[in-house]
């Protein structure tokens, strides 16, 4: 093992937070481009889930509706919340997984059992939700329009940008309402952020166990995909309620989790909670599958390209 100076360490640890960053900001887009659609119909259910009958339901009267344009509402939104939330989230990934080393006294990350990367994941994203709630918002708001329009809330344009969207908030709102839902991210994200990486790095050593390379593309896919549904068959009802407090603001009960969450149980049941997760499931395992491959391959390239210029 090579002795480094303080400053060599320093800069060591600051090209690995940039490579995380940007693998992680290539997995952002690959995540999305490869689900959009679902996530589509996963909101608009979860918002009006007495307006569908399902998901084939929902989808065909998107494309009726709306046109195939319509399954891609809100991709420039979402492309900004993805690259920016998995960008975060990964190089907070590398830096938690440190600190819980440091705080069980060990000497580095690849001593770390699973449940230790899956507490670490949990940490990273308490800062990821900062990124992603704003992006969060704007993009659902986008993905409902329509709904919103037939059932008779007023001033709804018919087309609108991402900037009309931030602008409007800001005018109506101010800042903190592009902060609404926040409290109800973490509660999605923190637990979700367990399960995500808890199983994305269970399967991934499950998988992998007979050979001692490095998980290769199909290891590192399935993975990902069961990552992915980890998380969302961990946490859904609590996404339900977020998107309700986003995109409904005006007809929430008072904007606040627990209030908008007795308020739906009493009115409408707990059934409706899980309105949209069938897209929901189907679109985590490819979706979550291709942004870690992405992510992974991404990463072994630029940490490549680092040793060898070094």
């Amino acid at each position: 093992m090579v002795d480094m100076s303080p400053d060599q360490r320093q800069h060591s640890r600051f090209l690995q937070i940039l490579i995380n960053m940007t693998s992680g900001a290539m997995g952002g887009v690959a995540c999305v481009l490869s689900g959009q659609p679902f996530d589509t119909a996963k909101v608009k259910m979860q918002t009006f889930p007495f307006m569908y009958r399902g998901f084939i339901d929902c989808a065909v009267r998107i494309y009726h509706k709306e046109g195939l344009r319509g399954m891609y509402h809100g991709t420039v939104p979402a492309l900004l919340a993805n690259v920016s939330e998995n960008a975060v989230l990964f190089a907070s990934y590398g830096v938690c997984q440190s600190l819980v080393c440091h705080v069980l006294g060990m000497q580095d990350p690849s001593q770390l059992r699973d449940y230790h990367k899956a507490t670490a994941g949990s940490l990273a994203s308490v800062f990821s939700s900062l990124v992603l709630c704003p992006t969060e918002l704007v993009k659902c708001r986008m993905q409902t329009q329509y709904e919103m329009r037939i059932s008779g809330y007023k001033d709804i344009p018919f087309k609108s940008t991402p900037w009309s969207i931030v602008c409007n908030i800001l005018k109506t709102e101010g800042v903190c309402g592009l902060f609404r839902g926040l409290s109800s991210t973490w509660l999605r994200e923190i637990p979700g952020y367990f399960f995500f990486f808890g199983g994305y790095e269970l399967s991934s050593r499950i998988l992998n166990q007979s050979s001692r390379n490095q998980p290769g593309a199909l290891v590192v896919s399935v993975s990902g995909g069961v990552g992915g549904a980890c998380f969302w068959l961990s946490v859904y009802p609590v996404d339900s309620v977020k998107s309700r407090i986003q995109v409904l603001s005006t007809a929430s009960p008072s904007g606040g989790f627990l209030i908008s969450l007795l308020h739906i149980l009493k009115t409408e049941g707990i059934v409706t909670l899980y309105s949209g997760l069938m897209p929901t499931v189907i679109r985590a395992f490819p979706s979550n599958a291709a942004l870690f491959l992405a992510y992974e391959m991404t990463k072994r390239t630029l940490t490549k390209c680092s040793f060898t210029q070094n």
